[in-house]
């Protein structure tokens, strides 16, 4: 258990730093339901799981080579601004919008955090080299990775669940204008991370 509790505590640390995907599920919540948002926490354990998975296997060195990462790179900042600009296109739509985040189904929920999450491959080099870190300092074997991977992935479940239950409670209290600028936000994030990650992986 001090393994897990180890995992865990390192990937509670891991989810203060919020991104594209969390704001992503807040809209999910704020705009549809709760369990529309808890979908999309579905959709980024199983993502988050499916990575920890290969890092342990050691299959981040594949993205060690060049051309692969640039091939990865290129494509996943692609699918990051094609999403940012969907959902800056239905603000701008209106409510007739058919692609609206408020219009979306359970699946849909799912299947949109899922591609949104899994487009960033180079987590796994992340998580690689977080396990690779661990392992030299408790003097993990693999048993013990596995341990410490399935602590560090229950924390995503742990933390994208819980702020998906607060927001469901408070939607009720906040005001259409700023689930708009919200919208807004998240789409120039994705537009803007994809970007810039489209500039990094063209110069590999």
């Amino acid at each position: 258990m001090k393994i897990f509790r180890n995992g865990l505590a390192t990937g509670l640390v891991l989810q203060l730093a919020v991104g594209p995907v969390f704001f992503f599920i807040t809209n999910l919540t704020l705009q549809g339901t709760i369990f529309n948002g808890l979908a999309g926490v579905l959709a980024v354990t199983i993502v988050d799981y499916f990575y920890i998975t290969l890092a342990i296997l050691g299959v981040g060195k594949l993205l060690e080579n060049k051309k692969v990462k640039k091939i990865f790179g290129i494509a996943s900042s692609i699918v990051l601004v094609v999403f940012g600009l969907i959902i800056i296109k239905d603000i701008t739509g209106g409510a007739s919008s058919t692609t609206s985040i408020a219009s979306m189904t359970l699946i849909s929920s799912f299947v949109s955090v899922f591609l949104l999450t899994i487009s960033s491959p180079m987590t796994i080099v992340f998580f690689t080299s977080l396990f690779t870190a661990k392992a030299l300092e408790y003097n993990y074997q693999k048993k013990e990775l596995i341990i410490f991977g399935l602590g560090t992935g229950f924390a995503t479940l742990l933390f994208m669940g819980l702020s998906t239950i607060i927001f469901s409670l408070i939607k009720g209290s906040i005001p259409v204008l700023l689930i708009q600028i919200l919208n807004l936000a998240v789409g120039c994030l994705l537009i803007g991370y994809g970007g810039i990650r489209l500039v990094k992986s063209s110069r590999l």
